[in-house]
């Protein structure tokens, strides 16, 4: 069950994927849109050639929220908003981390629930990802505050 999963999910990019991976890239140092297709293409072993059709509209897009400025030699680098996006959606990747840790140490049954949540944040995952920017501080603050209640019961029910 779980290798059909990984299967499934490493042979597609998610959606929202591109634009997480150029913010990442972009708050390590300032590149321009060919370093970032060559840094995708060698970081992911060729899987991933990331194309100028979809790099270079994801690098308007995200000048366009605030999330990089083009710098004068044609380099990319990230905004204080966008540095502030990237910590939020690590929040968010390390309660959903620490969840599914706590259901693999439950056996089998934890097992089975961890991977139907995978399933199910597969879709929802994504969508989020691709949303996050444009949700509000309250929003996403309440999004926090409800993955963190949801890990709380998990680690009163795992103990």
């Amino acid at each position: 069950m779980t290798s059909n999963w990984l299967d499934k999910m490493g042979s597609v990019i998610p959606r929202g994927f591109s634009r997480h991976y150029i913010l990442t890239l972009l708050r390590e140092s300032p590149l321009s849109g060919k370093e970032i297709i060559d840094k995708a293409v060698a970081e992911s072993g060729g899987v991933w050639k990331a194309s100028p059709g979809l790099i270079y509209p994801m690098l308007g897009r995200l000048i366009e929220e605030g999330l990089i400025d083009q710098m004068d030699d044609g380099r990319y680098k990230i905004t204080i908003k966008g540095l502030k996006m990237i910590k939020d959606l690590e929040s968010v990747h390390n309660i959903f981390q620490k969840q599914f840790e706590i259901l693999f140490r439950l056996g089998n049954t934890g097992r089975f629930i961890t991977l139907d949540l995978l399933d199910r944040i597969s879709h929802i995952g994504p969508a989020l990802a691709s949303n996050f920017d444009k949700m509000t501080e309250q929003e996403r603050n309440r999004y926090k505050q409800f993955l963190r209640t949801q890990l709380k019961k998990v680690n009163q029910q795992g103990c």
